[in-house]
């Protein structure tokens, strides 16, 4: 479960990225929340390699905004995923081939066929086939719930768009991962009990 950075140390998120408007060096706490789970959710999605380039530029680009972060929002996790899953924006089409890629592994693929760098090597074929199939904001949206455990207020904020926008393309891409794996569950609602296989 991710660090929530509400509160730690007696300091939540906001009060540091607005201390760091004058103090740049009190940016480098929400960079130590939160860097594990920006880059486990980025390496999720697209591999531990292109995750390092992605997560560090997550928080160069969150450096460069922090100005624009709503103090009222408290934990920058959802912002700083919104940041990443923007940047995975320009790498769409890197990660459906990497998702196809795995998708066409059998489940007996010899153990040589590793995508640890490339993709998630612990995702089922079956499942990334069903993942590449999906549009990209809707794959972002599912992931962004199943993956980056954020609400849907959180993915609304994260994606700058509405709640009802959120549950829809949710709805919607649940519905395509189900019909892809022959009925199994896709849930991935905070509301939900979510599947393994979709994590």
């Amino acid at each position: 479960m991710p660090v929530r950075g509400d509160i730690v140390g007696g300091r939540s998120d906001a009060e540091d990225i607005v201390s760091s408007l004058t103090l740049p060096d009190a940016f480098r706490s929400v960079f130590d929340r939160h860097f594990d789970a920006v880059h486990r959710y980025l390496a999720r999605r697209v591999g531990r390699a292109r995750a390092d380039d992605l997560a560090s530029q997550t928080f160069v680009v969150a450096f460069e905004r922090r100005a624009s972060f709503r103090p009222d929002a408290g934990d920058a996790r959802p912002w700083l995923l919104g940041i990443a899953t923007h940047l995975l924006m320009n790498d769409r089409r890197s990660e459906k081939r990497s998702l196809d890629a795995v998708g066409r592994l059998s489940a007996r693929a010899e153990p040589a066929l590793s995508f640890t760098d490339h993709a998630p090597p612990e995702l089922d074929p079956e499942v990334a086939g069903a993942l590449a199939g999906l549009d990209g904001d809707m794959r972002d949206v599912l992931l962004l719930v199943a993956w980056g455990e954020l609400s849907y207020e959180e993915v609304a904020e994260a994606l700058a768009i509405p709640v009802g926008t959120v549950r829809s393309r949710l709805s919607r891409a649940r519905a395509h991962v189900r019909a892809r794996l022959g009925g199994a569950t896709a849930n991935a609602g905070p509301a939900e009990p979510r599947s393994e296989e979709v994590r």
